[in-house]
């Protein structure tokens, strides 16, 4: 039978509250908890691997996160075609939120985002200690809590990213020490309170058991975790169970709910059938007039919107004459084809990518940065065509009667 793991803080090699030490079936795992932009968690992930020289190091990253902070030419390998073919530009908008935010702390404080990770990542590689990434794919994680989340609730959860985006309250270092005792994002979410349970789930609790899982599979009788220090407490409790049968499921995209498909596929069948009732029982001029009523409501809200986003004219065109279609098929999204000519028509420029972070942060670079009026162009027209919807069906469902 293996040894239960047993933890304890401040191990003697090194004496900081930061430092967990799990000892499991005659392995050691010392945890390094860290605040994901300081200056002293690097410090203290370099300590620790040069004074503990381990087997192996896990790190709190996934590859995509990675070369995200070690390769500045990222942006060269982004391929926005392959992004809307499997129409991921929300789940790429977030990402770039949450790191504009995180990067606008570093800023502050003169320390580069993830830099406790790529300190960890350089001491192991200047000793010749294996490295391990040990996070799940950030792709992976970001679809989960979007599906995770209700739909009604969606547009709470952007308008937290966004309106972090232009919080300018002043951040020490030590109130990045209070930030240790929670994940980055949970704290950025902090006002949205019990509004938002299910991204908790996701977001830190499933990957505690991801992260602790990857952490018992690396090779090594004494092994080096550096991780946000939020996790530290679901990891060693995740140490202390088998989780391995998790895994799988926690690595994959659960499917759209039932319920989400009825309501997809059931307001186009509603307005369309209402459409072929008003045809029969009114005569098809009346039918004809409401089809009309259908596609200007569609059609001019998404228009403006497109027009909002400063898209191109052919953008803005596009808009009018796809909303009124994509509103009956939940197979095409109005924003996704706005977003996608609008890319084709004003293709952003490689600076405009380098920059993009920054420009998140001020309202006149979300209409300077071409990728940024994507993005824009994505939301706007998809929140006009939204309501038209519900304009036009309200009015082509009381003509029923």
């Amino acid at each position: 039978m293996p040894q239960p793991p047993t933890d304890q803080h401040q191990p003697a090699t090194l004496d900081s509250p930061d430092i967990h030490l799990v000892e499991m079936a005659g392995r050691r795992i010392i945890l390094v908890g860290t605040a994901h932009i300081s200056r002293e968690s690097a410090e203290l992930a370099q300590r620790v691997i040069a004074e503990l020289h381990p087997d192996g190091v896990c790190i709190e990253l996934d590859e995509k996160r990675y070369d995200a902070l070690a390769n500045r030419k990222r942006w060269e390998l982004l391929d926005l075609r392959e992004i809307f073919r499997r129409r991921q530009l929300a789940t790429l908008l977030i990402n770039l939120l949450l790191a504009s935010y995180q990067k606008r702390l570093g800023d502050k404080l003169g320390v580069r985002p993830g830099s406790e990770m790529l300190a960890a990542v350089a001491s192991a590689k200047k000793l010749n200690i294996p490295i391990s990434l040990c996070d799940r794919d950030v792709r992976v994680t970001m679809r989960r809590a979007w599906r995770a989340t209700p739909w009604h609730r969606k547009a709470m959860l952007l308008g937290a990213l966004l309106a972090s985006m232009f919080d300018r309250s002043e951040v020490s270092e030590e109130r990045l020490r209070q930030l240790r005792d929670s994940d980055l994002l949970s704290e950025m979410l902090a006002g949205l309170g019990r509004d938002l349970p299910e991204l908790k789930s996701v977001l830190i609790d499933e990957r505690d058991t991801f992260l602790a899982e990857k952490i018992k599979a690396t090779p090594g009788q004494k092994l080096v975790a550096v991780v946000g220090a939020g996790h530290v407490a679901g990891i060693i409790a995740a140490l202390k169970e088998d989780r391995s049968r998790e895994l799988a499921a926690l690595n994959t995209i659960p499917p759209v709910a039932p319920i989400g498909k009825m309501l997809a596929w059931g307001v186009p069948a509603l307005i369309l059938g209402a459409l072929a009732y008003i045809a029969v029982t009114k005569g098809m001029e009346v039918a004809g007039q409401n089809l009309l009523y259908w596609t200007l409501a569609n059609g001019i809200p998404a228009s403006l919107g497109a027009a909002l986003a400063l898209a191109h004219p052919l953008t803005i065109a596009a808009a009018f004459v796809v909303a009124p279609v994509a509103s009956l098929t939940p197979v095409i999204g109005t924003g996704y084809v706005t977003a996608f000519i609008q890319a084709m028509l004003r293709p952003p420029l490689v600076n405009e990518f380098e920059r993009v972070l920054e420009d998140m942060g001020n309202l006149r670079g979300w209409w300077r940065n071409r990728l940024l009026r994507v993005f824009l162009a994505f939301l706007l027209p998809g929140l006009g065509s939204m309501l038209g919807t519900w304009i036009g069906g309200f009015e082509i469902i009381s003509n029923i009667f």
